[in-house]
């Protein structure tokens, strides 16, 4: 099967064009705001495109207003090439020499900007590869760039028919599971996340859907100590993520 790619896209925003060009994406053409003051983030925007010699067009605000759909486009726009996404067989051959990566795999989560934050977050904390199934899923958008301040740039995404089966190869590839889920008894502080693991974070909405929960080794909740009853997606992510990046900095030599 071939890998899924989104239309030719835009990416927008500073960092995210800025990471766009660091991660070597094919960048088509720039568009700059004529009348944008000098700063280091566009100047080494400008640099980088210099070296690879993509054109630059300068144009008045309204112009990369109308381009980008977006007045929080910071000055500058990107045509990028169509972004590809990994097959799940890729993804693990990738990984395959790799003593213990961390994956993240979100079950459902629909919404640009938590998508865009928890990539952020994912790939600080050192995160191998994110899995996303094909239906019932933000895809990565310029907003999810945007969102992400480019860091989904210098992520390997992963494509899926269904989540549920992709639990059950990592499991075959010696991958530990562990979904994040409100009524789990154990604390997510007291599940070990050393080793090949996978994270699984659902929707705020649905959580993980039941095939999903029910394919996880271990489920785990953050402590509610007050009136509400959750954490927003992103939010909920970047705890157990870090979590886990403590146990294993702790853990390895």
């Amino acid at each position: 099967m071939k890998s899924k790619r989104q239309p030719a896209a835009l990416v927008y925003g500073k960092n995210p064009v800025l990471e766009a060009l660091r991660a070597g994406r094919d960048v088509k053409r720039l568009v700059v705001l004529a009348s944008a003051q000098p700063e280091p983030r566009l100047q080494e925007i400008l640099e980088l495109a210099s070296r690879r010699s993509i054109e630059v067009d300068q144009v008045d605000r309204q112009r990369l207003n109308d381009i980008s759909h977006s007045d929080s486009h910071q000055g500058v726009v990107a045509y990028v090439g169509r972004r590809r996404y990994l097959e799940l067989p890729e993804l693990l051959g990738e990984l395959a020499s790799e003593p213990a990566p961390m994956l993240l795999a979100l079950d459902g989560i629909q919404d640009p900007q938590n998508l865009g934050s928890i990539c952020r977050s994912a790939e600080a904390a050192g995160v191998a590869g994110i899995v996303i199934p094909r239906h019932r899923s933000a895809e990565i958008t310029p907003a999810v760039a945007k969102a992400s301040a480019g860091a989904v740039e210098h992520l390997r995404v992963a494509m899926v028919s269904s989540l549920a089966q992709t639990l059950e190869r990592l499991k075959q590839d010696g991958y530990w599971t562990v979904g994040l889920a409100g009524e789990a008894e154990m604390d997510y502080g007291d599940a070990k996340y050393d080793g090949r693991v996978a994270l699984v974070v659902g929707s705020e909405g649905e959580g993980l859907h039941r095939l999903v929960r029910d394919r996880c080794d271990q489920l785990v909740s953050l402590p509610m100590l007050g009136r509400v009853g959750s954490l927003n997606a992103a939010v909920a992510a970047s705890i157990v993520l870090y979590e886990a990046l403590r146990q294993r900095r702790r853990s390895s030599p």
